[in-house]
């Protein structure tokens, strides 16, 4: 064997891809751990099948199924689904259910953005502004709707309306309105929700380097032309992330409209999540198979949503 045989031999050139892995078998398997890790991670396993997937696994067999609960189960196949599609109230429902987004959108995904860009800028008291527009979050969703339901009293001393009469404005229906009850329910969610986007945002721009912001000043940029060019390019992964959040989360509202007018005036208010409620407490007959169709239906049209969204924004998630 020569001087460079044993070279090779202690120092093979071979890379690591070129080397043979090691087989892998149930007894390395357990030796490194394996087992040790699936015993800690069995108890959350269960748990999260019990209380999560197996719920939904039982869902998707309702939606096929007639069924009050109580008696024998009849499988039905698609025809759960032809009622949903055959009633009368579908397109009530998906076009108050998408106006509810688009106003969310509009007036409650803006009014974050801005308070936490003006705290941001504050000098003094800002751990004072974020507590103040916090603190909404914290108060319990019930109570804020009934605390707004009497802020919305239609009669000329509710509180909204004195408060537009000392302008000459009013009184307004409000929630007995069927153009002006959807506008309030946004309206009432906007203020609940918006405290904690504000926070998320606020700790998202802690992050931005004070020097970008010296050097716009230094180049004479306005505060407006520091917002768009410093402030949202530093906060745009988490601006995508928000804007599905609220997409998915209005398309699924129910607290509002079941606690301010029930779905009325005239259906005007009834959503998705509602009549989902609806026909499986209220209705005659308790249409179970039916909600949990309709459910099914509203799952699958957000997943597949989240999934071309996050398709089509990648690119500008990562630039």
């Amino acid at each position: 064997m020569t001087t460079d045989d044993v070279v090779l031999t202690k120092f093979p050139t071979g890379t690591g891809k070129d080397r043979p892995k090691p087989r892998r078998t149930p007894a390395t398997w357990v030796r490194r751990g394996g087992l040790t890790a699936l015993l800690f991670g069995l108890p959350a396993l269960l748990i999260f099948g019990i209380f999560s997937w197996w719920p939904i696994v039982s869902a998707v067999v309702m939606s096929f199924q007639k069924t009050n609960l109580t008696d024998p189960a009849v499988w039905v196949g698609l025809d759960n689904f032809k009622e949903i599609f055959s009633d009368p109230l579908l397109p009530t429902v998906i076009r108050n259910t998408a106006w509810f987004a688009l106003l969310a959108l509009i007036f409650g995904y803006p009014v974050p953005l801005i308070g936490a860009v003006l705290m941001s800028e504050l000098r003094r008291r800002k751990g004072f502004y974020s507590a103040l527009a916090y603190l909404p979050v914290v108060v319990p969703p019930v109570v804020a709707v009934l605390l707004w339901k009497f802020f919305y009293d239609p009669r000329p001393e509710g509180v909204f309306n004195t408060v537009l009469g000392w302008v000459g404005l009013g009184p307004y229906s409000w929630l007995n309105d069927p153009h002006m009850a959807m506008p309030s329910l946004v309206l009432e969610a906007t203020w609940a929700a918006a405290g904690g986007t504000v926070i998320i945002y606020l700790a998202a721009l802690t992050a931005v380097p004070a020097e970008l912001y010296d050097a716009a000043e230094v180049d004479g940029a306005s505060v407006l032309r520091k917002v768009w060019h410093v402030t949202m390019p530093a906060l745009r992964s988490i601006l995508l992330i928000t804007l599905i959040l609220q997409i998915i989360g209005t398309a699924q509202v129910f607290l509002e409209p079941f606690l301010f007018t029930n779905g009325g005036p005239n259906h005007a208010t009834l959503t998705v999540m509602l009549w989902v409620y609806q026909l499986a407490f209220t209705s005659i007959g308790n249409r179970y198979g039916e909600a949990t169709a309709l459910s099914l239906l509203l799952a699958v049209f957000l997943a597949v949503l989240s999934l071309v969204y996050f398709r089509l924004t990648r690119s500008w998630s990562t630039s």
